[in-house]
């Protein structure tokens, strides 16, 4: 699927895309330059958290804030849960969220994103046998079964 159909893409500045896909380029020519750091950029890109996980932290944090201020300070502060769940909802069905264009500018990238750097860092790094061609003979595999449906 191509980035283009991204819900949280088509709700980014392109100035702000620009930069997320330039830092992308920059972190592959690194690796490229370097093979050896490859390992380390792939254990970063593990523990990076990306716009869903950081929108469901940030909201679950609000909600349980606004709760407890509700409860304990004043009945008001429960519209913080309730317009918390309305952004979380807004994410979830149109790809957008009030906090969106801070986390893109801040650099939080789509799940999408990341893998499409992990791939390529992966594609630099040879792990991907090439595909045979349809119709070419392929030798079979030892040891291994072949799975038809």
């Amino acid at each position: 699927m191509p980035l283009e159909t991204d819900r949280v893409r088509r709700h980014t500045a392109r100035s702000v895309l620009r930069r997320i896909d330039d830092d992308t380029v920059d972190h592959l020519v690194q690796v490229q330059k370097n093979p050896a750091s490859a390992e380390r950029r792939l254990a970063e890109l593990d523990r990076e958290w990306d716009v869903d996980r950081t929108a469901e932290a940030e909201a679950a944090t609000m909600g349980l804030v606004g709760l407890a201020l509700g409860v304990c300070v004043r009945p008001a502060f429960l519209a913080i849960p309730a317009t918390v769940g309305a952004g979380v909802f807004l994410l979830g069905t149109l790809g957008t969220y009030p906090l969106l264009p801070l986390f893109r500018r801040l650099g939080i990238r789509t799940a999408r994103e990341i893998q499409r750097e992990r791939y390529a860092i992966k594609a630099l790094r040879g792990d991907f046998e090439p595909v045979p061609r349809a119709g070419a003979q392929q030798a079979p595999h030892s040891g291994s079964a072949v799975v038809r449906d």
